[in-house]
């Protein structure tokens, strides 16, 4: 019996690293190191599948379905709030999950890394204290303001782990992703 369970085991881990492999190669990613980072992301963050695992590990959901026209979607973001508040990025806890509504509930479609650099509600300081961090080998966007209210200032970028993403895998938006307009 345990060697059935761990030949499923082993047959899904295979499974999600195959899959991650062609999702990377459909949007242009063909650098050993990040195809390895990104699988890792994927297999940090593949319970999040199911949102109640979010919800319990801290995830808190801003509720709001980003959409740009002629952009595409983001999703509902669920912020995990001690890791924003953390000063430093770690490659297998974003500080979001991004979720887009579907027929069966919400879908995690991607991941979101957010690292401050102010207070909530504050402008971007100057001189800006840090640069840019950088994962995967891409700097982060910004540095940018506060996108609403309670928001500090901030660097972030978007990773389409979840979903392919015709703009690329660490593009803002995603056109595959939709709120339902």
């Amino acid at each position: 019996m345990k060697i059935k369970i761990v030949s499923i085991i082993i047959a899904l881990s295979l499974l999600l690293v195959v899959s991650g492999q062609a999702l990377a190669a459909s949007m242009q990613v063909n650098d050993p190191a990040v195809l390895k980072d990104l699988a890792a992301v994927r297999n940090a963050t593949a319970k999040y599948h199911d949102v109640n695992n979010a919800l319990a590990d801290g995830f808190v959901p801003d509720h709001e379905c980003v959409f740009a026209p002629g952009l595409g979607g983001m999703g509902i973001h669920y912020i995990n709030i001690d890791r924003i508040m953390d000063p430093t990025t770690n490659l297998l806890e974003p500080e979001i999950l991004l979720y887009a509504p579907s027929g069966n509930g919400l879908k995690l479609v991607g991941v979101e890394y957010m690292l401050t650099i102010g207070a909530p509600d504050s402008s971007i300081p100057d001189p800006v204290p840090i640069p840019a961090p950088v994962l995967f080998g891409i700097p982060f966007n910004g540095p940018m303001d506060a996108h609403g209210p309670g928001q500090p200032p901030h660097y972030d970028l978007h990773v389409w782990v979840w979903s392919p993403n015709p703009s690329g895998m660490f593009a803002m938006f995603n056109p595959n992703v939709s709120c339902g307009e």
